[in-house]
Parts: structure tokens; C-alpha cells; sequence
């Protein structure tokens, strides 16, 4: 996955994410679950995107980046 799709991803992610929240008041126990799990994959993504960035920085190979478990992104 390159940049360009790495941020597509996050968008996404953040309609859906925006979505739940607009409705915030009424989210069943499967939407906020949803919401909590949208939450972790943007932390991801945000994390492989600063690796990816980082790594082209420094003149290295940008695809060697990696998506940390959740909770694991050094920052």
C-alpha cells in the first residue's frame, strides 16, 4: 500500500467514523464497538503513514514500514 492509498484508507475510515459520531446519542453495543475499532485502524494507518514518511526521509524503502498491533504505535 503506497501513501496515496494509505490516506484513501483514512478517509474512508473517517466518513464511517464521522458517521457513527452524528448519531452518537443512539449507537446499539455492535456501533460503538464499530466506532472503537475504526478508532484503533486510524491510529494503524496514521502510525504506517508516519513510518512510510519517515523511512523516505532517511532514504530508505518506504514499503518496509509495518502496521503495529493496536495500542503499539510508538509516537
Amino acid at each position: 500500500m503506497d501513501n496515496e492509498q494509505i490516506l484513501d484508507h483514512i478517509g474512508a475510515l473517517v466518513r464511517e467514523e464521522r458517521a457513527l459520531h452524528d448519531r452518537a446519542g443512539a449507537l446499539t453495543g455492535d456501533e460503538k464497538a464499530r466506532l472503537r475499532s475504526l478508532e484503533a485502524q486510524l491510529d494503524q494507518c496514521w502510525d504506517l503513514l508516519r513510518q512510510r514518511r519517515a523511512k523516505e526521509e532517511f532514504g530508505k524503502d518506504p514499503d518496509t514500514a509495518t502496521v503495529r498491533p493496536p495500542g503499539d504505535e510508538a509516537y
